[in-house]
């Protein structure tokens, strides 16, 4: 079965697991400790933070292991906050970030500080211009991921780390998506990652905190990782974590070439036999790996349940697969379609058939699942003298509100309007993006006794 979901959880490499067997056996001791068995642990936990470091692009001793990458984003932030709270409590991020880094920025928030949210591109990309007008006197830290999480647009962190040094702020980078594939360039002050990411066990992190950065810890003190990461290290897992990073690393430069391909066949072949979708981030600044693609008129759950039956594993940022019914933070930030978002990710070593067969499944199961919720087919009908109407989807759930405005544009003349009523948060997204699409006039969003009223213009 084709597991597409590498950008969630990478499967566990061969070497992690010879790694991981082999340091049960000599690591189980603390590595604090004296005697015999807590020496060779110790070894072991300084040969694996040297190979990490070197992979990282650090000092061994700037580098300290975590529990998981979402621990080392939250003590990494934290720590720089607290670090320089004399300079100021601002805090700028990326409207793209992953939810770590917004779960923090909100805490930080709720505790008194503030903090700005760069908007990005259609890609997915920051302006760094835009980020370093976000910059303020009293900021304390910035934050950058290296590349995105659920479209795979890579950021130019090295422009936006020289403008940080410019202004005397840090910068903290989210590596967990690129770090398998190669060092983050510029002159970046923290970083985090996470090793199952890469194919390392789950529960291994890593944070790297630049010589010279102020950095406070918060919490209880500790004795272990420098202060900054309480708590026994889980020592086997560690050992298992750099060995893959050390791993793929070697195998990175050939496979990313290759699945750039495979990618790129599946960007163009999707566009070409699917129709009515948008492949959303950027087209060259991309990982190799990643694509993600929105189709229309299309019940994301519903997708991934069949490609699943298919068997094929695969990710969504869609609203309705989700448990909060809004649409990615990622997708809205960006502006594109979020309805019928699937994201592939595929892991080292996956074999061109499994993405042709891919390719050759997914036009007939969105066919299937556009048929079952009565999307329109056909170009629309001749325009009926009919001034204006009104499309009430209210209490109904993406892509619903959009097919329904599809399936009556066409009985309004040009330059007259359709109104949708709906409460669901996706078609504050969808609608707008719908239009760009069908290449209609997004009037905008009025307010309604319930939900809101978005009104769209035809202009074919």
């Amino acid at each position: 079965m084709p597991y597409f979901d590498t950008a969630s959880a990478a499967p566990l490499h061969p070497v992690a697991r010879q790694a991981l067997l082999a340091a049960l056996d000599e690591g189980w001791a603390d590595p604090a400790r004296l005697y015999r068995e807590g020496r060779r642990a110790r070894l072991l936990l300084d040969a694996a933070r040297e190979a990490a470091a070197e992979a990282v692009g650090c000092r061994p001793d700037e580098l300290v292991f975590t529990s998981s990458g979402t621990t080392a984003v939250h003590a990494g932030i934290a720590g720089a906050l607290s670090g320089r709270r004399r300079v100021g409590r601002h805090l700028a991020l990326s409207a793209v970030e992953h939810s770590s880094v917004l779960h923090s920025a909100a805490a930080h928030g709720a505790a008194g500080g503030s903090f700005t949210e760069v908007p990005v591109e259609r890609s997915g990309a920051v302006d760094p211009a835009a980020y370093a007008g976000a910059l303020r006197a009293d900021t304390a830290l910035a934050c950058l991921q290296s590349a995105n999480h659920e479209v795979g647009t890579e950021q130019p962190v090295a422009e936006v780390a020289a403008l940080c040094a410019e202004a005397g702020v840090p910068l903290l980078v989210d590596a967990a998506q690129s770090l398998g594939w190669g060092p983050v360039a510029g002159r970046w002050s923290l970083l985090t990652a996470s090793a199952h990411k890469w194919g390392g066990p789950a529960g291994v992190g890593l944070l790297a905190v630049r010589k010279g950065v102020r950095f406070a810890p918060q919490g209880p003190a500790g004795e272990r990782e420098s202060g900054r990461a309480p708590g026994f290290e889980n020592l086997p897992a560690i050992v298992a974590a750099a060995a893959s990073l050390r791993a793929v690393r070697e195998e990175a430069a050939a496979e990313a070439v290759r699945l750039r391909a495979l990618v790129g066949r599946i960007r163009s072949v999707v566009a070409e036999r699917v129709g009515d979708v948008e492949v959303v981030g950027d087209p060259e600044r991309r990982l190799p790996h990643l694509v993600t693609f929105s189709c229309l008129y299309v019940d994301g759950e519903t997708l991934l349940h069949e490609l699943d039956r298919h068997g094929f594993s695969v990710s969504s940022g869609s609203s309705c697969t989700s448990s909060t019914l809004e649409p990615s933070h990622v997708l809205k930030a960006m502006g594109v379609l979020s309805e019928g978002n699937v994201r592939v990710s595929l892991p080292m070593g996956t074999a061109e058939a499994d993405v042709d067969r891919f390719l050759d499944v997914l036009p007939g199961l969105v066919a299937e699942v556009r048929e079952r919720l009565g999307a329109p087919v056909s170009a629309p009908p001749s325009p009926a003298p009919v001034a204006s109407l009104v499309v009430d989807a209210l209490g109904r759930r993406c892509p619903i509100p959009v097919i329904e405005l599809a399936k009556v544009i066409g009985e309004v003349p040009v330059g007259a309007t359709v109104t949708v009523l709906a409460d669901d948060e996706a078609a504050r997204l969808d609608i707008p993006a719908w239009c760009e699409m069908r290449e209609q006039e997004y009037v905008g969003e009025e307010p309604a006794d319930r939900g809101s009223a978005y009104v769209v213009r035809r202009l074919s």
